[in-house]
């Protein structure tokens, strides 16, 4: 188990380095003057230069890499020029935004997901399973960003229920959760729909191995079967779709963060690129991407949870 972690975590360090690399030079490709965005076109050179100097953007580009890249392995991220912050401190500031917005739709997601792939493979062949991945794969289909707008109309201009956006701070628990009510849902149900179809294809596959057939042949109940014996053996496939979704939910929430007008970390990327913050841009990207690695390591530690055999490297 501790050379199969260790193997993991080699590779993430790696693929870190290397995403560094890349974004990096992304970044420099783009075209546009970050000082002149900044400053406006009407700028002297004066200013220009002053601010080029403060943005460290006279150095050569391997000399910025580097002093960029000692500044994340200390944690430090630079200073956002339009907002004048460490970088740090606006993302503690919008994490607190989007990680429960992640948390919560990844929770609704997969409540919704697994019994209804699950019920789909005990079924399968009937009239009901195609009913069910039929509305999944409808599922699939719609826009996160149009449901997102059905939501609104439906339940704050229609039903007034819930609030159509914003987000008012943790002061109030109540009033945060419910305006992070319509933009979980806008995010879940298109990643429920993809995740119950996935769980039904394992399940399938698993229903048809020899120890199912041999539980059955000794009369175990039919629930049990399923739920114990069927789904744990499946969840290999699950879990990679489960560690994908966190990520992209965290990551990839600009448009319903848009949408809803909440302060998260998807808004800050696209205000931050809208406005040449190139320092925002990186560190947030960086973030994320070491969000990811460390997810996927989760991810890879229960594989070995449920599945010995990678315990012992077969």
């Amino acid at each position: 188990m501790i050379v199969y972690v260790t193997k993991r975590l080699v590779i993430g360090l790696v693929t870190l380095l290397l995403a560094s690399v890349v974004v990096f030079g992304v970044l420099e490709i783009l075209p546009g003057d970050p000082a002149r965005i900044m400053l406006g076109m009407n700028a002297g050179p004066d200013a220009l230069e002053a601010l080029r100097q403060e943005m460290g953007l006279n150095q050569p580009a391997p000399v910025r890499f580097f002093q960029w890249l000692a500044g994340l392995v200390t944690g430090d991220l630079g200073r956002s020029y339009t907002y004048s912050s460490p970088v740090i401190d606006l993302v503690q500031e919008r994490l607190v935004v989007s990680l429960p917005l992640a948390l919560i739709s990844l929770f609704l997601s997969t409540a919704i997901a697994i019994p209804v792939g699950v019920f789909a493979a005990s079924r399968s062949g009937k009239l009901s399973d195609t009913l069910t991945m039929g509305t999944a794969q409808i599922g699939i289909a719609l826009p996160n960003f149009w449901l997102a707008l059905l939501l609104v109309y439906v339940f704050a201009v229609g039903l007034r229920v819930l609030p159509a956006g914003g987000f008012p701070g943790w002061a109030d628990p109540v009033e945060a959760i419910k305006s992070l009510i319509l933009p979980s849902i806008s995010l879940a149900l298109p990643q429920a729909a993809i995740l119950a179809r996935v769980t039904r294809s394992a399940m399938v596959e698993t229903l048809g191995e020899d120890f199912i057939r041999t539980a059955r042949a000794k009369g175990l109940p039919r629930r049990k079967v399923l739920w114990r014996h069927a789904l744990r053996n499946a969840m290999i496939p699950v879990l990679t779709i489960l560690g994908l979704q966190f990520s992209f939910l965290l990551a990839g929430t600009i448009i319903i963060e848009n949408v809803f007008y909440l302060p998260g970390l998807g808004r800050l990327i696209f205000q931050a690129i809208n406005q040449r913050d190139l320092i925002v841009v990186e560190g947030v990207v960086m973030l994320l991407v070491a969000s990811l690695i460390l997810i996927n390591l989760a991810v890879d530690i229960c594989y070995a949870i449920v599945d010995p055999r990678l315990r012992i490297g077969r």
